[in-house]
């Protein structure tokens, strides 16, 4: 499988590089991407909520009624889940949602997030791009120019760039990430896979 890289001007700059087909011409496994994509959303959540059990509410401890007499239920505290600023029954509590998935899978999982990219012609390679500064017009003018300026686009390059990262920041919907911190949530998530040539090779080093 060939693709043919283009300039940052989206124009065809008469090179090709080759695919592997086992990294994005397999048959994509969908249950991989999930549990791959539920994984990243999961180690996302902080777990922080809280909420007070009657032992952790403020008040007296005292019995607040007679037992029995009052025409109305036995109540034995002002904490009391039934009472108004009384404790919470079965509140959150603050956990860890994260969860581990085995390495095989995780790389399945990116390989088909990968395959169906080039699938959906929703991947493109672009040759190794440089900025001296930060310069969010120069960045945007090369969406314009891959026809991608109206996506959710995915920058991937070879190494961390802080001047590109700072020039994509403010564009709504773009996002760069290097070869080696690709995932699979990114990928699915991106109307538009925008790889430099660089990148292309520590991709294919990281999953073959």
């Amino acid at each position: 499988m060939e693709l043919t890289v283009v300039n940052k001007e989206g124009k065809d700059s008469k090179k090709k590089v080759k695919l592997s087909d086992s990294i994005y011409g397999i048959e994509p496994n969908d249950h991989a991407i999930y549990l791959d994509v539920k994984q990243h959303l999961a180690n996302r959540r902080q777990g922080t909520s809280k909420s007070k059990q009657r032992a952790e509410i403020t008040g007296s401890t005292r019995k607040i009624k007679k037992q029995k007499g009052t025409g109305t239920a036995r109540a034995g505290s002002i904490k009391s889940p039934l009472f108004r600023g009384g404790g919470t029954v079965f509140g959150p509590t603050p956990r860890d949602y994260s969860f581990k998935l085995n390495k095989k899978l995780k790389k399945l999982a990116r390989c088909s997030a990968l395959s169906y990219k080039v699938k959906g012609n929703e991947l493109k390679v672009v040759e190794d791009i440089q900025f001296d500064q930060p310069k969010t017009k120069e960045f945007s003018s090369i969406l314009n120019g891959l026809d991608s300026s109206n996506k959710k686009t995915l920058f991937v390059v070879t190494e961390s760039n802080n001047n590109i990262y700072l020039s994509s920041r403010n564009l709504k919907g773009a996002k760069v990430v290097t070869a080696s911190d690709i995932s699979t949530y990114d990928l699915m998530n991106a109307k538009s896979v925008i790889v430099s040539e660089g990148a292309l090779e520590t991709i294919e080093k990281i999953l073959s």
